[in-house]
C-alpha cells in the first residue's frame, strides 16, 4: 500500500494544465541568459533534454524540422538538464545533431521545479511542455513520458491550432 500512496500522492503533484506558465531561465552556450518571457506571443515548444540521450536527439531533429515549417510564430527553446551539461556539451549538441532553435542549460532542480515533479516521481526524458501564445502551459509530458508530444503529427495539429488563437484576451461585450 505503501507504494501506491506514493503512486497516488505523485499522480497529484503534477501542476494542473493549462495554468500559466512560470518564469524559465537558461543559460544559453555564450552564457548569456534566455527567459521563457521573451517567447510570449508565439506557440512555445521546450523539450528538456538529456545531450546524451537517443530519444531527446530524435525529438531535437523533428522540432527543427517543425519550426522551420510552421514559420515564425513558432519558437523552440531546447533545455539541457543532464549532470555535467555545459557550454561545450550543449555547443556539441547543437553542431553534432542539426540544432536549428536555441538550446540552453539549467540545473535539474530548476527543470524539476518549473516541470513541477515530485521526488517520488520516476521521469523520463525528453519532457516536453507546449505554452500558448498568451503564456499557458496547455500541454506537459507525464513523468512517464508522452509519446504523443514526441509525435511530429500530433506535435504539427496541436501547433496549428494554437497558432489560430489570438496572442491576447480582449474582453468580450456585455450580453
Amino acid at each position: 500500500t505503501a507504494a501506491l500512496l506514493a503512486m497516488t500522492v505523485s499522480a497529484f503533484a503534477m501542476p494542473p494544465v493549462p495554468r500559466k506558465s512560470a518564469e524559465l531561465t537558461v543559460t544559453d552556450a555564450g552564457g548569456k541568459p534566455i527567459l521563457l518571457s521573451s517567447l510570449k506571443g508565439k506557440v512555445v515548444i521546450v523539450p528538456f533534454m538529456f545531450t546524451t540521450c537517443p530519444h531527446c536527439q530524435t525529438e531535437a531533429k523533428m522540432l527543427t524540422k517543425l519550426q522551420r515549417e510552421m514559420g515564425p510564430g513558432v519558437a523552440v527553446l531546447g533545455v539541457a538538464f543532464n549532470d555535467g551539461v555545459n557550454a561545450a556539451s550543449v555547443t556539441q549538441f547543437v553542431r553534432e545533431f542539426g540544432v536549428g532553435f536555441p538550446v540552453g542549460y539549467a540545473t535539474r532542480d530548476t527543470v524539476v521545479g518549473w516541470l513541477g515533479l515530485s521526488v517520488m516521481d520516476r521521469w523520463v526524458v525528453p519532457q516536453v511542455a507546449v505554452i500558448d501564445k498568451k503564456g499557458n502551459v496547455v500541454a506537459q509530458s507525464l513523468p512517464t513520458g508522452s509519446p504523443e508530444l514526441q509525435d511530429e503529427n500530433n506535435l504539427r495539429a496541436m501547433i496549428a491550432k494554437l497558432l489560430k488563437e489570438p496572442a491576447a484576451t480582449t474582453s468580450a461585450a456585455p450580453a
